[in-house]
């Protein structure tokens, strides 16, 4: 079966028909061209696939595009300002938080959607209780950082750098 709907990826509307069994990173990459988001283990378990959706991430490989209809994805192509780097790309470069780079665009989407949840309040499991009077604030250390971020893996290795790149963009 197939099904009409428009998609939105970064800013950009797409009318088409997909297969209503057909995940979002297959009409990213094999229909859209936009190959950023990479497939890793088409399990949801690498991260590797991470888009934003709706400003919260989510892991494409998982995600059918038939459900999307009127909803806004935003993937790694998407994040920089025209040419201006988003402050997450700069970071990551600063702090040489990539090897080979497979992981790269996955783990930036899922560094901006920590950035957001921990900007709206969102606990993690790490995340200390906190007297409601004194806000909601949530301090990104290492620990946190970490926690949030366990659903991105990264085969070489490049973790501290990672950590680094996001705890600089989060101060």
């Amino acid at each position: 079966m197939t099904a009409d709907l428009v998609l939105s990826v970064n800013g950009e509307r797409y009318p088409i028909t997909v297969d209503t069994r057909e995940t979002l990173l297959d009409t990213l990459r094999e229909r859209l061209g936009l190959t950023g988001a990479k497939k890793g283990c088409d399990h949801g378990q690498c991260g590797a696939c991470t888009v934003l959706l709706d400003g919260r991430r989510v892991k494409s490989c998982l995600t059918l595009t038939v459900t999307l209809d009127g909803r806004r994805v935003v993937s790694v192509e998407g994040l920089a300002d025209g040419d201006g780097l988003h402050p997450l790309q700069a970071a990551f470069i600063e702090h040489d938080a990539f090897q080979c780079g497979y992981c790269t665009p996955g783990q930036l989407c899922s560094a901006v959607g920590v950035l957001a949840e921990a900007a709206a309040g969102w606990p993690s499991a790490v995340t200390p209780e906190t007297d409601p009077a004194e806000g909601s604030g949530i301090d990104l250390d290492a620990e946190e950082i970490r926690e949030r971020m366990s659903g991105n893996l990264c085969r070489c290795g490049a973790y501290v750098n990672i950590v680094a790149a996001i705890g600089e963009v989060a101060r």
